[in-house]
């Protein structure tokens, strides 16, 4: 059985690095700044790129390479680099792929720091941004396509408010106008969706919430076309945003365990979501896996299971919102996700904070949203957690219910 014949478990537990002569059975850590060579020829054939050695780790390392190799598989991309974080992979991925007086076309539901590049940064570059709805229809989204558009980004599942984008259609459009097509996949990661197989050109992930999945490191990685990586490689040695060799070994360790992980993630989170629903205090709720989901039918075309994050408003606004928050005991307060532990955070201030309110709201964001990250906890105990701080929020003068 070849190695891309094998099952995912299978192919995140058993690609790994040729061993040393030493026949360790997991993987060395590199912590080396440089390589060397055996002769001058040998070290001018490597940097003119005409052979392929380890030469700085700037560039890139053997446990980098492990992560990328098994990231490729996994995602079913033809090459891949990795990065310190995750914004370091967005911003050298686009800037590697654009030029001044291009244009991006992109879901409007993005992270935050997603938003303050394309609207903040990239505009001094000249480069300019249109955003479309994720609910929009083809034809909203084309009559958007400028002469000068050159990317179709999107996130699904959409950060905080986890909608979806229809990924069939989007590569319908990026083909037809000969558009990069590039999905962030942080929320669903490879285990619950390959967006390479509905026609990403390009897939990036910010490696610190469920790849790493317990909160140790930061990273990001751009995982696609070889054309297209071997430009954002090129562009990213030299800006000097590559992930460091022991994060990287951390991160190949993780996938290890991503699929069990990732399982008892979404059992937790459906369970919650089934609970939050029917809450008092919670005003609406979004979970790609419940029924009640708007896009509940394309959740499960695109999605293996519901993944971890669910989004929800509770009753009181602003003052009902930190009231809960302030009221958990089990769950933590912060603007990470992807975690072994559960985590509330309030995108509002926190993550999209730097947004306008009406920029905000027109994604979704109201002052009583919390996003839930939902962990490995006994789900019992996160329900009991949950509901004590939910009666917190509707509670009376009169301390009743």
């Amino acid at each position: 059985m070849s190695t891309k014949e094998q099952c995912f478990e299978t192919q995140a537990i058993r690609t790994q690095l040729e061993k040393s002569p030493f026949n360790e059975h997991s993987s060395p850590i590199y912590l080396t700044s440089s390589f060397t060579f055996e002769d001058a020829e040998s070290m001018r054939a490597v940097f003119a790129e005409e052979t392929e050695q380890y030469s700085y780790s700037r560039f890139n390392n053997p446990n980098s390479q492990e992560l990328i190799d098994k990231l490729c598989l996994l995602e079913q991309a033809e090459a891949g680099y990795s990065f310190s974080t995750g914004m370091a992979a967005i911003y050298c991925s686009f800037a590697a792929l654009l030029k001044a007086g291009d244009h991006i076309l992109s879901c409007s539901c993005i992270f935050g720091s997603t938003l303050s590049i394309f609207n903040n940064i990239f505009p001094d570059r000249d480069i300019h941004t249109s955003y479309f709805d994720f609910y929009a229809t083809e034809e909203e989204i084309e009559q958007l396509v400028l002469p000068n558009t050159k990317v179709i980004f999107l996130e699904s599942p959409t950060n905080p408010g986890v909608d979806l984008v229809d990924l069939e259609l989007i590569n319908r459009i990026a083909k037809k106008h000969g558009l990069l097509f590039i999905v962030d996949n942080s929320f669903a990661t490879p285990y619950l969706q390959t967006p390479v197989t509905w026609g990403a050109d390009l897939v990036l992930h910010s490696a610190t919430k469920l790849i790493d999945g317990q909160g140790r490191v930061c990273a990001g990685v751009a995982l696609g076309k070889k054309e297209l990586i071997h430009r954002i490689y090129l562009f990213s040695r030299t800006i000097g945003a590559s992930l460091a060799p022991f994060s990287a070994w951390i991160l190949s360790k993780s996938l290890e365990t991503l699929h069990v992980r990732v399982d008892r993630h979404c059992e937790n989170a459906l369970a919650v979501a089934q609970f939050l629903e029917n809450h008092l205090a919670v005003e609406t709720i979004k979970y790609p896996y419940l029924p009640s989901h708007p896009q509940h039918h394309l959740a499960k075309r695109h999605l293996r299971q519901g993944g971890n994050i669910i989004a929800f408003r509770v009753s009181g606004g602003l003052n009902g919102a930190n009231r809960f928050i302030d009221s958990v005991k089990l769950c933590s307060r912060s603007a990470n996700l992807g975690d072994t532990r559960s985590i509330v955070t309030h995108p509002a201030t926190t993550t999209h904070g730097r947004l306008s309110v009406a920029e905000r709201q027109a994604i979704g964001i109201y002052d009583d949203l919390i996003r839930l990250s939902v962990g490995l906890e006994n789900v019992k105990d996160l329900i009991t957690d949950l509901d004590q701080a939910l009666k917190q929020v509707t509670e009376t003068s009169d301390g009743k219910l």
